[in-house]
């Protein structure tokens, strides 16, 4: 098949975990004998991603206008027509392209552009977040998830205390958004990456035939290379816990350091890799010679330090759609921590066995798990094919070539 993929979160020097599933796609799709080509922003070229962004098809950087403001935070208000307008240039920068391939394939943040493209156009979203009715894609607010289907409390994750004006223009944005998301899940074929993204949608479109699962993937060739390299190093004395994430509030590495900082068994080393707004003052107030920040971590760096650690700790407070490092955790064989919520439960069936995957309904809980957990516990291999690139893309395959709308069939959760 001619394939196209159209995300504009690539090409960045730094790339997040949406980014790196579109080229790992990519390039298992190359693998299976198929053409493909990537559409993404006209910021940089693809060089800046090094050797992430050789996917073996050509780079089109077109996609343009996702960032602009139209003074929304100046206003405290969210503008009805805003989202509107970028899905509609969206829609005429792929249509520039479309007609060359067999599929269009969409991952990014502007889940509307479905909407603005012809019903006879091969065309499939992957969505990888809440922001198919959430302004801020997370769900998450004042440290909190939030699972209200109020369009008019969405006024207030612009400005604290909406007045009436701010408060009905939001509304009318949030209510006009939401209508153009529900007509493209009913015009074109629709991918969640998590069955919980599909029951959070239903809150506020209702009970539909909104799309399929097909759960996130990693290159389980190379993180099991890595693996392999880390197991001939000399194994440490102390207990090696590793974090990756970004340092700002959804991600509850504040909150687990507070639980945990306080109790820190003396064999056991902390080490975080990620930068965030919160990085200075998480630094200020734990770093000690058990608990280090590395900030920004290179993709590799941060897999080889996951790998030579004792246990992996995903802390997210939010509702994580389908979370990466939870399944990189996994396929390094090491014992994962996280909270139960989001699509994160999901993921248990990864493990090389039971309990690897060690959910907990809150960070109290986790921490206890995690101090008396035994640091020389070992797991094994997940079952081949299981979670892997070439496996997701045999199911996406199936689903460019069905010309119904929502192929259930082909459900990574059947």
């Amino acid at each position: 098949m001619r394939i196209l993929l159209v995300s504009e979160d690539i090409p960045y020097p730094n790339m997040g975990g949406l980014a790196k599933h579109v080229l790992n796609l990519a390039r298992a799709l190359v693998r299976a004998g198929h053409q493909v080509d990537l559409m993404g922003n006209d910021e940089h070229p693809i060089s800046v991603c090094g050797e992430e962004g050789d996917f073996g098809g050509r780079f089109f950087g077109e996609l343009n206008g996702h960032h602009a403001g139209w003074k929304e935070i100046s206003f405290g208000m969210f503008m009805p027509p805003k989202r509107t307008s970028i899905a509609k240039n969206f829609a005429q920068l792929i249509m520039r392209r479309a007609g060359q391939y067999d599929v269009v394939h969409y991952h990014g943040h502007i889940p509307n552009v479905a909407k603005f493209l012809p019903a006879d156009l091969n065309f499939v979203q992957t969505r990888h977040d809440q922001g198919s009715d959430c302004f801020k894609h997370t769900r998450f607010r004042n440290g909190e998830v939030c699972s209200t289907s109020d369009p008019s409390v969405c006024a207030e994750c612009i400005t604290a205390r909406p007045n009436p004006i701010q408060r009905a223009v939001s509304t009318a944005a949030v209510v006009r958004y939401r209508k153009e998301v529900a007509e493209s899940f009913s015009a074109h074929k629709t991918v969640f990456v998590s069955d919980m993204l599909l029951r959070n949608l239903s809150r506020t479109l209702g009970n539909g035939d909104w799309g399929v699962t097909v759960h996130n993937f990693v290159d389980r060739a190379k993180l099991e290379k890595i693996r392999e390299s880390a197991a001939l190093l000399p194994a440490s004395e102390s207990f090696q816990i590793f974090v990756a994430a970004k340092l700002y509030p959804a991600k509850g590495v504040e909150p687990f350091l507070r639980m945990l900082a306080p109790r820190l068994p003396s064999h056991m080393r902390l080490t975080i890799a990620g930068d965030g707004p919160d990085e200075p003052r998480l630094r200020e107030e734990f770093a000690s010679s058990q608990i280090e920040f590395l900030g920004w971590c290179s993709p590799e760096q941060t897999l080889k330090l996951a790998a030579s650690a004792n246990a992996v700790v995903v802390p997210s407070v939010w509702e994580e759609p389908c979370a990466t490092t939870v399944l990189e955790g996994l396929f390094l064989g090491k014992p994962t921590f996280a909270l139960e919520r989001g699509g994160t439960p999901e993921l248990s069936r990864y493990g090389a066995e039971p309990g690897q995957l060690r959910l907990h309904r809150d960070m109290e809980s986790l921490v206890d798990d995690l101090v008396s957990f035994d640091p020389h516990t070992r797991y094994g291999y997940a079952l081949e094919g299981l979670g892997c690139a070439d496996s997701a893309a045999m199911q996406l395959l199936e689903i460019y070539r069905m010309p119904s709308r929502h192929p259930v069939s082909v459900s990574s959760t059947s």
